[in-house]
């Protein structure tokens, strides 16, 4: 049974990764508003793309997401090996314009889902998947990251019937499952797609 099984990782050593990677995201609620976008372009980026990868991307342009033109920006993403170069930097550039947005939105006393709302509709690039990925980023816990795996492991524990496509309700249906789970386990949904995470993939990303 899927509780039983994030119950024994909670009793390991892979607790101490969660927590560690729960305070780095917290810590991003007090970030400058060129960190939160550089993360938005992690986000960005890993849609459809090697999240592991994504990080190492994230570190060498760094600076570059603010700076970079999108001509220059595609040519550094398709050297560093990316599998949707021209796309992912017209993403980004075109997200720039929206920086003083992106801080007010952020900052504001909106609720979570308010805030995914308000990026899924002026973010071009970005899906419930990828602003729920964001802003769990950058401290706000309470949303769900639907990906594959987290799919693929509630559709094995019996939880619910993959979907064929992800709408916005399905997503929704499915993030009210788990959130129903990290209820029972006294988790944030932020730290249960840690732990899931780990269980499809033995690793504790962001």
């Amino acid at each position: 049974m899927l509780i039983e099984k994030v119950k024994k990782l909670m009793n390991s050593d892979v607790k101490r990764l969660v927590d560690e990677r729960i305070k780095s995201f917290l810590s991003m609620r007090n970030a400058s508003i060129e960190d939160l976008f550089k993360e938005l372009c992690f986000c960005l980026l890993t849609a459809n793309f090697n999240a592991e990868r994504g990080i190492i991307i994230q570190r060498e342009i760094d600076e570059g997401f603010l700076s970079l033109s999108r001509k220059e920006l595609a040519l550094k993403l398709r050297e560093l090996g990316h599998r949707y170069p021209n796309t992912r930097a017209e993403f980004i550039v075109n997200a720039r314009k929206m920086i003083n947005e992106l801080e007010r939105i952020i900052r504001s006393d909106s609720s979570s889902r308010e805030k995914r709302e308000w990026l899924v509709k002026n973010i071009k690039g970005l899906g419930y998947k990828e602003a729920s990925h964001f802003l769990r980023n950058i401290g706000f816990l309470d949303l769900a990251i639907i990906d594959f795996h987290i799919l693929d492991i509630l559709e094995r524990e019996g939880l619910i019937e993959k979907p064929r496509t992800l709408t916005r309700r399905k997503y929704l249906e499915i993030e009210k499952v788990l959130f129903d789970l990290a209820r029972r386990l006294g988790l944030s949904l932020g730290e249960l797609d840690l732990y899931l995470w780990y269980l499809e993939t033995g690793r504790v990303l962001k």
